[in-house]
């Protein structure tokens, strides 16, 4: 087309002839202009409808992927989670073992006496009465005449020879 112009104003015609070849060229530049139009208007929808459905897989691919990335990172603080609920026991079951110890400690040099003292002390007052039971030559009574009969028993009977009650010692804890 260009070509054509510079032939014509090279021939320097007459300018009527210039000016139609010109309205020519513009007609055609827009009848192209709109055939791409129409041509772009029916290849659109399709190229439209192809991408939406590449965005579609691209958007499940992407789902899918982050899904994977969720539940790892999920389990990793589930895991660590756990690893860290089981340090923070072990340090509360030392610190409490700790605190008992001193507690105990702390008890037994005010002389207070422990739950095994005491434990130990009711078996042998067991013991005793057992063996006054069978000096006596009677039966074990029951647990609420048998205290009453053994004070009735040591009054009536000679003073035997006394022995000082034993005082709990105190243990050193382990």
């Amino acid at each position: 087309m260009v070509k054509k112009l510079q032939k014509l104003s090279a021939d320097k015609k007459s300018g009527s002839h210039l000016t139609g070849t010109v309205k020519e060229s513009a007609q055609q530049i827009w009848l192209a202009g709109l055939g791409a139009f129409a041509k772009a208007q029916e290849e659109g929808g399709k190229v439209f409808d192809a991408l939406v459905k590449e965005g579609l897989t691209i958007q499940r691919k992407t789902q899918s992927v982050a899904e994977e990335k969720i539940t790892e990172a999920t389990s990793k603080m589930t895991s660590m989670a756990t690893d860290i609920s089981s340090r923070a026991s072990g340090q509360w079951d030392k610190l409490e073992n700790i605190f008992e110890d001193r507690v105990a400690k702390a008890l037994n040099k005010l002389g207070v006496p422990s739950a095994k003292d005491v434990d130990a002390l009711i078996a042998r007052i067991d013991a005793l009465n057992a063996s006054v039971q069978k000096l006596s030559g009677k039966a074990p009574a029951s647990a609420k005449t048998a205290p009453a009969r053994a004070a009735r028993a040591a009054a009536t009977k000679p003073a035997a020879k006394k022995s000082a009650p034993r005082r709990a010692t105190p243990r050193k804890p382990v």
